[in-house]
């Protein structure tokens, strides 16, 4: 019989607390372990076979934390290794532990944001070549054409706290530019990576009448408020006393004065390492 536990949340570097804190602000009486792989980050570029490797080394060391139940807060780890936790994984190592992660949640929402019925995803060089994405969406809306553009600097310059300078705007303006020459009927751009919604808006000011950005914490903080709802044997094993413990595999302090882009206030970090 599982022990009860914290939530566990994982992401490759900061982006992630953009989930956990809107599943904090829906969810403050429950537990949460947030891990962030700094010290490997970004995942993006990275081959399928590396991120499937760190994410799952990730999830073993949240399930040691004592963590059943487990947000992958990263795109590209859910884009990557998410299903092959689920089902090659999972059933071996823990079959009453879960991992979940931030892409269905948002695939199964965009049919009643978008009128047009064609969107745009943007994300890391990684999400955007596995499709995620589109597969997932056209599960649940398969009249919708998804188009992609894979934004390598934006995630650079918000860790880089540039994000809010005019030397952003180029980058900005060129992916927007891109991904609306490639499709003029897009009215909803899903932010398909953590860090993107620091960038929010800059992006609307960018965006032409009557195209939208989407942020995902929202809706998979609303996800996950579903689940538990859902799954009362999970629920019932999530402690809740409202604590929230902080793990980097890089520097303590440079997490935290990192984190403070993120969280708009200061933590306490302590470091691991992942094997």
């Amino acid at each position: 019989m599982l022990k009860p536990g914290p939530i566990g949340v994982f992401d490759s570097g900061y982006g992630g607390l953009t989930i956990l804190s809107e599943i904090q602000a829906l969810l403050p009486e429950y537990d949460y372990c947030y891990l962030g792989d700094n010290s490997r980050a970004p995942y993006g570029p990275r081959s399928f076979d590396i991120v499937y490797e760190f994410t799952k080394q990730a999830v073993l060391e949240l399930f040691d934390m004592g963590c059943n139940l487990i947000i992958l807060a990263c795109n590209t780890a859910s884009a990557k290794a998410l299903r092959t936790i689920q089902q090659k994984d999972l059933p071996h190592i823990h079959p009453d532990k879960r991992v979940l992660g931030v892409i269905r949640p948002t695939a199964e929402i965009i049919g009643s944001v978008t009128k047009s019925r064609h969107i745009g995803i943007l994300g890391t060089a990684g999400t955007i070549q596995s499709e995620s994405y589109p597969i997932e969406i056209n599960k649940f809306f398969p009249d919708i054409k998804v188009t992609g553009e894979a934004c390598p600097m934006w995630a650079t310059l918000v860790e880089n706290r540039e994000h809010e300078n005019e030397g952003a705007d180029y980058f900005i303006k060129k992916n927007l530019n891109n991904i609306l020459s490639k499709d003029s009927q897009i009215d909803t751009l899903i932010l398909g990576c953590t860090h993107y919604p620091l960038l929010l808006n800059k992006i609307e000011a960018f965006l032409p009448a009557g195209v939208k950005a989407l942020p995902q914490g929202k809706y998979v903080a609303e996800s996950l408020k579903d689940y538990l709802f859902r799954h009362p044997e999970m629920d019932s094993i999530c402690t809740k006393n409202g604590i929230t413990q902080y793990f980097t595999t890089e520097s303590p302090q440079k997490f935290s004065e990192a984190a403070t882009i993120f969280l708009n206030k200061e933590i306490e970090v302590k470091r691991i390492t992942l094997e």
